[in-house]
């Protein structure tokens, strides 16, 4: 398995943090750097800044919202990063959700798989270095019933740029497996690998393609207890977290965070959860989530808990492993990225 990591730029001293962080994983031998944007700092300022202070990571965008920029403008952010990093950049592409996209940027969230699908195949238009037409549900260029004629950017063609795209739901997962090169997926169980592993390879065969095409990227966060009782506390943390993503991500009627738990087997429990959460019970909520899913979705344990999951994510599928490392400074979360980096390589 490859590795890889996730960060997001922030002001002042934590975006100094953040390029030493990715500075320093580079030297630890990690494979892919992501960087995130949600409703924080873009990702193109942030990998830009990262292209000139590193040599080898490749660095992708995990992920650029489409709706937020025109397909257009996201081919050329592309061709800029790829051209600024010689060659190391990776387009990850994703439809976010309605709180992001019309709560933050009013956008219509309306038709989200066809937004991401027609966003794809302009950029990819754009990308061979050919005139930008297309007609679409979601996209019209030019613009009809105006003065414009089609066009193409005068930046080089760059094709070969990866385009990966995040997925939860079933449709948008046929999607990834028919014409992206990744998927960035998340809330991964490995025992319940059937519940994207299905929707991926019928997107898969329709294209005539195989897993082999598809390089499957999970995340999970990883972190090191000396034994179990050191556990337990680390455990209660996480549950925290794991109510908000259940509870608190998306809209109210909207959660695709919840609907992927749902679907690997925690229906009644992540229901529970998100009534607590939009009820005002935080904490309610995060003591109805149970060590199994806690466990089931993250890299957290002692060192031989961790080492065994490892090769669990690996015999599922997984070929590149997103290491989000806890500690409460710089030194301790570059201590638990080596640890967890030497893991992976010792599974082979």
């Amino acid at each position: 398995m490859r590795t890889a990591t996730t960060v997001e730029g922030s002001g002042g001293a934590g975006f100094r943090d953040t390029v030493e962080f990715v500075c320093e994983a580079e030297k630890l031998g990690l494979d892919v750097c992501w960087v995130a944007e949600a409703w924080g700092s873009d990702a193109p300022s942030v990998l830009g800044y990262l292209a000139a202070r590193t040599d080898r990571i490749l660095l992708g965008s995990g992920i650029i919202q489409v709706g937020t920029r025109t397909p257009v403008a996201v081919a050329q952010a592309a061709l800029t990063l790829a051209d600024m990093s010689q060659g190391r950049f990776l387009l990850g592409l994703g439809p976010s959700g309605p709180q992001v996209i019309e709560g933050l940027h009013g956008v219509p969230f309306a038709r989200p798989l066809t937004r991401v699908r027609e966003t794809v195949e302009v950029v990819r238009q754009v990308l061979a270095g050919e005139k930008v037409a297309y007609d679409g549900r979601t996209v019209r260029i030019p613009l009809p019933g105006g003065e414009g004629r089609p066009m193409r950017v005068s930046a080089a063609p760059n094709p070969d740029i990866p385009v990966y795209l995040a997925a939860l739901a079933p449709g948008l997962l046929e999607l990834t497996g028919e014409i992206a090169d990744g998927w960035l997926g998340t809330s991964f169980v490995p025992e319940g690998a059937d519940a994207y592993f299905t929707h991926l390879d019928a997107g898969l065969a329709r294209a005539d393609r195989h897993r082999r095409d598809l390089d499957v990227c999970q995340g999970a966060e990883v972190a090191f207890a000396a034994d179990e009782d050191a556990l337990r506390p680390m455990l209660a943390d996480r549950k925290q977290k794991l109510a908000f993503s259940l509870g608190g991500m998306g809209s109210a009627g909207t959660n695709f965070y919840n609907d992927a738990y749902s679907r690997q087997g925690w229906t009644e429990t992540a229901a529970a959860v998100r009534e607590r959460w939009q009820g005002g019970d935080r904490e309610g909520a995060a003591a109805l989530v149970t060590d199994e899913m806690v466990l089931a979705t993250t890299l957290v344990g002692t060192e031989e808990m961790v080492r065994d999951r490892l090769r669990v994510w690996r015999g599922a599928g997984v070929d590149t492993v997103r290491l989000y490392p806890a500690g409460d400074t710089l030194d301790e979360r570059l201590s638990t990225l080596a640890r967890a980096i030497d893991l992976v390589r010792a599974t082979g």
